[in-house]
Order: C-alpha cells, then sequence, then structure tokens
C-alpha cells in the first residue's frame, strides 16, 4: 500500500540534489525532497505531521514520523539548525505520540533561521528507503503545508 507523504510547510519543491549539504543532497540519510519554505512577514509557521503515525523521535529543529507500516519520514527544519540549542523553536507534541496527517508539530520562523544565517529550506526523507519507490512532487513546484509532496510506494 502505498504513503502519500505531505508537505509540512507552505514553499516551494526543491530536489534533494539541490540541497546544499552533503548529508542531504548525499542522500545518506535517506531519499527525499526539499520545500523552501515561504517566510514573508517573519510571522511563525507551523510544521505539520507528513503522515499518520506515531513521533518516533523529536528535537526542536527536526521530527520523525513512523507510519502503522513502519515507514518512517523525518522532517528537518533548515540546515544547521541543530545549533541554535532549540532557540525559536516550539514542540507541540511529544515523542511517542500519535499524530495525524496535516497536525501541527512545531512552530518556528523560517524568516529567523535566515536572519540568523542559516538556510531555511526542509528537507524530508523517507527513512530508509529506496529512492526508486519514491514519487516527488516536481522542483520548482509551489505546494501549500499538507499537499502531497510525495509517494512513497
Amino acid at each position: 500500500m502505498s504513503q502519500v507523504v505531505r508537505s509540512p510547510v507552505t514553499g516551494v519543491v526543491v530536489a534533494l540534489d539541490d540541497v546544499p549539504d552533503p548529508v542531504f543532497s548525499g542522500r545518506i540519510v535517506g531519499p527525499g525532497v526539499a520545500v523552501i519554505p515561504d517566510h514573508a512577514g517573519g510571522d511563525d509557521v507551523s510544521a505539520l505531521a507528513p503522515i499518520s503515525g506515531t513521533v518516533s523521535k523529536i528535537h526542536p529543529h527536526a521530527y520523525v514520523i513512523t507510519d502503522d507500516n513502519g515507514r518512517s519520514i523525518l522532517v528537518h527544519l533548515g540546515l544547521d539548525t541543530v545549533g541554535l540549542g532549540g532557540n525559536g523553536f516550539t514542540l507541540l507534541v511529544a515523542e511517542g505520540e500519535a499524530v495525524d496527517a496535516g497536525q501541527p508539530a512545531i512552530t518556528w520562523s523560517p524568516a529567523q533561521i535566515e536572519a540568523d544565517g542559516l538556510n531555511p529550506i526542509v528537507p524530508v526523507i523517507a527513512l530508509e528507503a529506496q529512492e526508486s519507490v519514491l514519487t516527488p512532487a516536481p522542483s520548482g513546484r509551489r505546494v501549500e503545508a499538507g499537499d502531497p509532496l510525495m509517494t512513497w510506494a
């Protein structure tokens, strides 16, 4: 059964090859796609659960949701944001909590990330997946938070 992975944020789709971080562009943690988040106005936005399942790992800058079939999706909010020590991020869910696709998981400000000199791009990674089973939205496509971002066959 295929899994529709939804965009955690509103923005523009970018291929992993174009993510300026070798861990993501090199698919070291897995294949997927990324979204350049909108941040006009500088307001905080909620990053959403990309699938329904259980929060298997959560940090201020990243989270993993695992579905009932054991498929896990990593959402990473910006590049090198671990160095912020959680500043600017508000956790809305807890590890072990059941979530629905589209449920807010973390509130953050992409504009503040950029103001801090970091890249706010959001990689969305299918952990332990083969790239051949993913069908990502095409680069350049605009997505709203909650829109289909890729399909995991």
